[in-house]
């Protein structure tokens, strides 16, 4: 079942102030929660998700919606974000937001293989129509790429290590499922006697996630594109996960001279939410307005 609770939603459509018949682009509609908050408002929302799955949860979730005409629903991938606003007609749009990271229940289905605390295929495509899954990295990069994959992507510290341990493993057999990565990049943490808080596969798998899915140069090709899909007074919502994205964006607001930046310090969540979804406990939120 799918099921996907956003972070900072209160914040998030705080910024975007949706008006009714205004337009709204929700970039990364996941599990459908902001966008249904913006069509509660009877904003008309086009929203986009490269997952089959997110597409027909939101589908089947809000079809009086999609009938009404309010929500356009669109499975592409949102490098394309011009292109696609033109073709169903969103080319001066209110707000654009965007929720960046894998949704949670991407993470709890075990089928998907994008977390380390559950067995199953070494997938982590988002788009399960890509032609390069996980498994096809772990397996057939040479222990340099590999090495470069985690230290640049990941910020693994023990990049080397890990590249060189999973070397190893797979001259004995195919590393098949994410519980044997897993594994294998766990032992590199106890034979240095590591301890943290976070599991030792986290920045690994992080890393891995982001290069099958190309989601840092998507980002970086999509950004430019939002500034003339906003009207004047348009606000650009961005939710980031980890520091390459948050970096990215910060990066883009700063530089572009047609945006103004509402949020000096991004907005990261209060310890209510972060105790009620300790997923959001990375999150930060940074605003710009069109001017």
């Amino acid at each position: 079942m799918i099921y996907h609770k956003p972070v900072l939603l209160k914040e998030v459509i705080g910024y975007l102030k949706p008006k009714e018949n205004k337009e709204y682009i929700d970039v990364t509609a996941g599990g459908g929660g902001h966008t249904l908050e913006l069509l509660k408002k009877k904003a008309r929302v086009l929203a986009i998700d490269r997952d089959p799955e997110a597409i027909e949860y939101i589908k089947k979730n809000q079809y009086k919606f999609l009938s009404s005409g309010n929500l356009v629903l669109v499975k592409q991938n949102f490098a394309n974000l011009a292109e696609i606003a033109k073709n169903w007609n969103f080319k001066k749009n209110n707000g654009i937001l965007f929720d960046l990271g894998v949704s949670s229940w991407q993470l709890e289905n075990e089928t998907r293989g994008f977390s380390f605390d559950k067995s199953g295929p070494l997938d982590m495509r988002m788009d399960p129509e890509l032609g390069i899954c996980a498994k096809d990295i772990i397996n057939n990069f040479n222990e340099r790429r590999l090495y470069e994959v985690f230290k640049t992507y990941g910020q693994e510290k023990f990049s080397r290590t890990i590249a060189r341990a999973i070397c190893r493993a797979r001259q004995v057999k195919t590393i098949e499922t994410t519980a044997e990565l897993s594994l294998i990049v766990k032992e590199v943490y106890q034979k240095r006697n590591i301890r943290s808080k976070l599991h030792p596969a986290t920045k690994t798998f992080l890393a891995l996630r982001i290069v099958v899915n190309s989601e840092l140069l998507n980002l970086e090709k999509c950004l430019p594109q939002t500034v003339d899909l906003l009207k004047k007074g348009g606000r650009l919502v961005i939710v980031s996960f980890q520091s390459l994205e948050d970096v990215i964006v910060k990066r883009f607001f700063k530089q572009e001279k047609k945006m103004k930046v509402l949020t000096k310090k991004p907005i990261v969540p209060d310890i209510l939410e972060i105790l009620k979804n300790p997923r959001a406990r990375s999150a930060k939120l940074r605003v710009a307005e069109r001017i």
